[in-house]
């Protein structure tokens, strides 16, 4: 409704003017007919009031309701949110090896966590190394090198033969009857099978003892204990499959070796576009606050101005829109900053209680020492990303060989030697039916021995309906598909040095204008003020002049960043960085010298 009491007002006086003569009538519009010019102009002018005036009615139906009252003092600033001040307070101190431990990789972090938030600063360096130390997925990637390393051991095996141990033992009982269905007295074998070959002691007849007659039979338990052990050889003497598998196993190994070699790179550019870009929102709030600082004098000079009749009132509103508009812009400044820290904390993977802030100044690097033509060979070679590509092509190769190598004969050999021993006893005897089988009821007996054998196994698959012609094909489209990969990341990496080359130039000369640009705006504003206060210019222009100021301030900072962000970019792309997961890592943040050396053009 503000906007509408203005617009009235204004249209009243502007009537007032014009009926009194001291609004120029020949900057309103021509008259249509035959009317008095004056009276004509009065009519375009309440006409053209009457759709503005209709127009801000329908906006102000539009804006929402106000939530608080109007600002009382004009020269007070909102509050800001706590939770906004909290994350963007300042550090507490540099920060301390406790606290950058990383955290249990399966622990979540609790509530005190969350809320003991402090803010610890730290250098770029410092980052790099708590980033190499603390990252999940380059942790990730150590263990999928060492998972690697452990493949290609496995496969070296295959060229040893295999011993094996076996053994075994137990306990086996049984009950068992034995029954004579005919006498052994017809088997011609004399008296001791005779039911009467023998005498006894009185002279009568009596069986021999080994007589059985008809339906004799004895009935005993059986328990027998027993043991067995020995060795088992095998080696493979023909193998077609064993060398290409060995050989793939050991391209894998080069593959994550050079995959965690590329993700060092790529985390340490991670990490230092994480820090400039807190760099530059800390850098941000300064000129943003300063800025605010500022609006907040001019506006109270404003304020006196209009209480002395020299200013109109439009003067003191619309520095009050530009005080508030200034106040939203340094509002979102802290929030990104916030959201920044909260960034670069996830790269480096800090506690949950733990926030970074920068602690080294914003210091443009150095201009990049090689030209276009020497980074772009001096990228290409030994490439990490371009080495896991070839050797995921060659491990492909490889497991195309040892697949096809399926279908070829196969020679082994096998040799085996062990002993055996066991114990049975009989007992818990019944006989009936004049007994049975005397001889071979033996109560307890033991038996051992010993086996070994030695031979070849050849085996030759002739016949599995192309199933393993097929695996061998489908591995040479992969590897065919690598080659592919190889060349659109060639390319891709001559994009990026270029685009990265191009936009450090580019940023260096920009900051040089920058640098121009904010001393001429600096003073520009300094003399706008000053004749603003003497009377000698406009609000408007010292508004202008002030923008113009801000906005040379950001200019410059994005260049310096810009620079530095740039010259990471094309660091990622030649940095060396250990292939051997266990090997100490160096943060560098500069191109050295022996590095020069060996980008040199011509070198091998």
């Amino acid at each position: 409704m503000a906007l509408i009491n203005i617009t009235v007002a204004m249209s009243k006086r502007a009537l007032a003017l014009l009926w009194a003569g001291l609004l120029p009538v020949q900057v309103l519009p021509a008259p249509l007919s035959a009317q008095p010019l004056q009276s004509q102009t009065t009519q375009l002018l309440e006409r053209s009031w009457q759709k503005l005036d209709a127009q801000l009615r329908a906006l102000d139906q539009l804006l929402p309701t106000e939530p608080e009252p109007p600002v009382g003092n004009v020269l007070a600033t909102p509050q800001l949110p706590a939770n906004l001040i909290k994350a963007n307070q300042a550090a507490n101190g540099p920060i301390q090896p406790a606290n950058a431990v990383a955290a249990p990789p399966l622990d979540l972090p609790t509530a005190q966590q969350l809320q003991a938030e402090g803010v610890a600063s730290l250098s770029l360096e410092q980052a790099l190394a708590i980033a190499f130390a603390n990252s999940p997925s380059l942790q990730a990637q150590r263990e999928q090198v060492a998972a690697a390393l452990a493949s290609l051991q496995a496969a070296m095996g295959s060229y040893w033969p295999t011993i094996s141990a076996f053994a075994n033992g137990g306990y086996e009982g049984a009950r068992s009857t034995t029954t004579s269905n005919k006498p052994n007295d017809n088997l011609g074998f004399g008296p001791l099978f005779d039911p009467a070959g023998l005498l006894d002691s009185a002279g009568k007849p009596t069986a021999g003892p080994f007589y059985v007659p008809n339906g004799g039979s004895v009935a005993a338990t059986s328990g027998e204990w027993g043991i067995e052990g020995g060795l088992q050889l095998k080696y493979a003497l023909l193998n077609f499959a064993r060398t290409p598998t060995v050989r793939a196993a050991r391209a894998s190994l080069e593959q994550q070796r050079n995959t965690y070699a590329n993700q060092l790179r790529s985390l340490q550019l991670q990490v230092s576009e994480a820090y400039y870009q807190l760099q530059q929102n800390d850098q941000l709030v300064r000129v943003y606050d300063a800025n605010l600082r500022n609006d907040l004098l001019i506006l109270q000079d404003t304020l006196d101005l209009k209480q002395a009749g020299l200013v109109p009132r439009l003067n003191v509103l619309r520095r009050r829109a530009i005080l508030a508009s200034d106040e939203e812009t340094l509002i979102q400044s802290l929030a990104d900053r916030a959201v920044a820290r909260r960034l670069l904390a996830v790269l480096l993977n800090l506690p949950a209680s733990v926030i970074p802030s920068p602690s080294d100044p914003i210091v443009v690097q150095p201009r990049w020492p090689l030209d276009l033509e020497s980074s772009l060979l001096a990228a290409y070679r030994g490439n990490p990303e371009l080495e896991a590509i070839l050797a995921t092509r060659t491990a492909l190769s490889q497991q195309s060989q040892a697949t096809a190598a399926g279908l070829l004969p196969k020679l082994s050999l096998f040799a085996s030697a062990g002993g055996n021993s066991s114990q049975t006893s009989l007992g818990n005897f019944a006989l009936a039916g004049g007994g049975c089988c005397g001889s071979t009821a033996l109560p307890l007996s033991s038996t051992s021995g010993g086996d070994w054998s030695a031979g070849l196994t050849f085996t030759w698959l002739l016949f599995d309906a192309g199933n393993t012609a097929g695996q061998a094909r489908a591995l040479a489209k992969r590897e065919a598909a690598a080659a592919q990969q190889y060349a659109a990341t060639r390319n891709d990496i001559r994009l990026r040095i270029e685009q990265a080359f191009f936009n450090h130039e580019a940023s260096l000369a920009k900051l040089s204008s920058a640098r121009r640009g904010v001393a001429a705006a600096l003073e520009a504003f300094r003399e706008a003020r000053l004749r603003y206060l003497t009377g000698l210019d406009s609000e408007l222009n010292l508004s202008n002049t002030q923008e113009r100021l801000i906005n040379s301030l950001v200019q410059r900072l994005n260049a310096t960043v810009n620079v530095n962000i740039t010259y990471a970019k094309l660091l990622k792309e030649l940095l060396p960085m250990p292939r051997d997961s266990n090997a100490p890592i160096q943060p560098q943040l500069q191109l050295t010298q022996p590095q020069l050396s060996s980008s040199a053009p011509g070198q091998p």
